[in-house]
């Protein structure tokens, strides 16, 4: 251990007591701490360490100054001062803040540097320094001011510490660039929160609102700060719904539609539609919920507008209903009628043309007449009261080549009768090249049908129709109907085409009912046609039909009649089979007793009646039963179901033989169990296969063909 120390000795008269020693020994210590402090700062080359004199003149320059300002040592002791090796306007700026904070006039320059220094105040602060080649760089400068060891009060020079502060200019830049891309994006998204038409906002997990839109002060009535820490449910009518709104998106993340009433301030209350989510932050922490309300208080009112007229709308939809279901039940009505007397004018014709011995040739082209007429007829029929295309407004097209020569001569045979009773004379084109349209040979003898009784019908007598044929554009087909009628005046021409408007003729002579040529016109359009008129009062008019022209086929098809039926003798040792015909009309029943004559190895039964049909049926036990519809008092359909029930009777095959010819009507016959469903008129061919099958689905051998 060391020994203690020895008391201090006594003071001597003139010198330095002990205490002033301690004193002195103590400040030379501190002095050389400060020193070596002093010399290791300055020989770093890591800081920019300038020491100059009390005027400013570079005294020391160490190796971090070279390297930073580019300067050697040499080139600068006793030469420059540190105001000359950095950007003076900011030595200016500073000397002018320190002349406003001060109230008194700082010089710029090394003064400006060193003003607080000299006043025992360590001044730290931001300057741009100047290398030897010119360049600049920001730096950070601490100034101190160096003080006699012997004398605290008198400042023998400065101490100027830089540190090269580039790096973190560049990243206070790059601060600053994100600072400002944050504030944009924070506006971005502002903008399209208030440009949005839905009243937006948000809230805590607990349902406090943390932030809205402008159009949810407009609903409440309230301010955003207002808004902004207060319940959300405390803005509408029921605030329990409003909660436990909340409560179902935290529980289910999403919620749509979610329909509650705002109340605002002034009272005024607006239905609501909400959608709603929950958001989290980047940790993926829940923050709140996100919701958006739009105003469907219009949308309301015309739902309740809506179902207070429903039963309006109701009654309207029943009595459409019944009205549709009144005109399916008129066209079926009318098919029924019209089908019944056509059935024994074809039914006969067919008989006639087959008839043993063979018609005439004035005959047999009379019946063809016949049959070709009434075939036509039944064709328009059938498309023009078929339910479904005049439900539906749509007409079903068989687009082929047609010879026009063809149509225009049948449809010439089916009118020159008239034509001749009202002694007009008939001009037709010779035809001598085949000339054929894109039609539906149907729909467009049809047409032509339509334009040539008008030609007809509104003719004077002893006038004269001509009809010819030309290419208008390359491509198309122009058929032309001239008349010399009384022509049309162009008031009557505008209205020509409009349905059930037959243009003063009402009371007329002539006969019709205003359609012909709006079906005509409308037939025409679905063929890619049109159909015109040109007429002058007094001359006469000009009807014409323009279509796609075609190229011939390849094979024509040739024109198919009624193929009669050939008639077959009884087998050798074979039974009559026996047939069952229940029908109430005499000209059905009589054609059908004809044509089962032709077959000696059937035996026909009849009765007028269903309950006298089921009667014979069960007596006689036929093989085949052919059935009517349309019977009094009991009707076909319930007639088949009494049969089908008994035993005796349950295996026999019923054939519907109706002029009820709807689809729905079909559609009915065949679910109800009849075997086969004939429509009226009867096609004899059809007619006698069925037969044949219905008598080997019976269990008996078929007679050969």
């Amino acid at each position: 251990m060391k020994a203690a120390p020895s008391p201090p000795p006594a003071a001597r008269p003139g010198s330095a007591g002990p205490a002033e020693v301690i004193t002195e020994s103590r400040r030379q210590e501190t002095v050389l701490k400060a020193g070596a402090l002093q010399n290791a700062i300055l020989n770093s080359a890591n800081f920019s360490s300038i020491a100059t004199d009390e005027k400013g003149i570079i005294q020391i320059f160490n190796v971090g100054a070279e390297r930073m300002l580019g300067y050697a040592a040499a080139d600068v002791l006793n030469k420059v001062t540190p105001a000359e090796i950095s950007d003076p306007q900011e030595v200016i700026a500073r000397a002018q803040a320190l002349s406003q904070e001060l109230g008194t006039t700082i010089a710029p320059g090394f003064e400006a540097l060193v003003f607080k220094a000299s006043r025992g105040i360590e001044d730290i602060y931001e300057l741009t320094y100047i290398r030897k080649d010119g360049s600049r760089f920001p730096a950070v400068v601490s100034v101190t001011a160096l003080r006699d060891v012997n004398d605290d009060r008198r400042i023998i020079g400065y101490l100027l510490i830089g540190t090269d502060n580039t790096a973190r200019k560049q990243v206070e830049e790059e601060q600053k660039k994100l600072d400002q891309r944050l504030r944009d994006q924070q506006f971005y998204t502002r903008s399209l929160i208030e440009s949005n038409i839905d009243a937006l906002m948000t809230t805590d997990p607990r349902g406090i609102i943390t932030d809205v839109n402008k159009q949810m002060e407009a609903l409440t009535g309230c301010t955003r700060d207002e808004l902004i820490g207060a319940p959300f449910k405390r803005y509408f009518t029921d605030p329990e719904r409003a909660e436990a709104g909340i409560k179902l998106v935290l529980l289910e993340k999403k919620v749509t539609d979610y329909e509650l009433t705002a109340r605002a301030r002034d009272g005024k209350e607006t239905v609501v539609s909400y959608n709603a989510t929950t958001f989290y932050d980047r940790d993926r922490t829940l923050q709140g919920v996100f919701a958006a309300a739009r105003d469907v208080t219009e949308r309301k009112r015309f739902e309740r507008a809506f179902q207070e007229s429903n039963v309006e709308l109701e009654g309207a939809k029943s009595a459409a209903e019944k009205a549709n279901l009144a005109k399916s039940d008129f066209l079926s009505s009318m098919s029924h009628e019209l089908r019944s007397p056509l059935n024994a004018i074809l039914g006969f014709a067919q008989l006639l043309e087959s008839a043993a011995p063979a018609p005439t040739p004035a005959q047999a082209a009379r019946i063809a007449q016949i049959l070709k007429s009434g075939w036509h007829l039944l064709k328009l029929i059938n498309e023009i009261l078929d339910l479904a295309v005049v439900e539906s407004g749509k007409v079903s097209l068989s687009h082929e080549a047609v010879s026009l020569a063809e149509v225009v001569a049948e449809c010439r045979e089916m009118l020159e009768g008239e034509a001749l009773r009202r002694r007009l004379q008939l001009t037709f084109p010779p035809f001598d090249e085949a000339v054929f349209v894109w039609a539906d040979r149907t729909r467009l003898k049809q047409i032509v049908i339509n334009l040539l009784s008008n030609a007809v019908k509104y003719n004077r007598d002893g006038g004269t129709i001509v009809v010819d044929f030309g290419t208008t554009v390359p491509g198309r087909l122009r058929l032309n109907v001239r008349d010399t009628g009384n022509g049309l005046s162009d008031e009557k021409r505008v209205q020509l085409f409009q349905p059930f408007n037959r243009l003063g003729q009402e009371s007329g002579s002539v006969v019709g009912t205003g359609i012909g040529l709006v079906v005509t016109k409308q037939l025409a359009e679905l063929m890619r046609g049109t159909v015109g008129v040109e007429s002058t009062v007094g001359a006469g008019s000009l009807f014409w039909c323009e279509l796609d022209r075609a190229a011939a086929p390849a094979l024509a098809a040739p024109a198919t009649g009624t193929v009669a039926y050939l008639a077959r003798a009884l087998p050798a040792g074979g039974r009559r089979r026996t047939v069952l015909y229940i029908e109430d009309n005499p000209a059905n029943m009589m054609l059908v007793e004809e044509l089962i004559a032709q077959r000696p190895d059937l035996a026909l039964l009849t009765a007028i009646t269903g309950i006298l049909g089921i009667g014979l049926a069960r007596a006689a036990l036929p093989d085949v039963i052919l059935m009517d519809i349309n019977l009094p008092g009991l009707s076909g359909a319930d007639a088949l179901q009494v049969l089908r029930e008994d035993p005796l009777t349950a295996h026999i095959p019923v054939v519907a033989l109706s002029a009820n010819a709807m689809v729905r009507d079909i559609k009915l016959g065949m679910e109800a169990g009849f075997f086969r469903y004939l429509t009226k008129p009867i096609k004899v061919r059809e007619f006698m296969e069925t037969l044949d099958v219905a008598l080997e689905i019976a269990g008996q051998p078929a007679p050969p063909s």
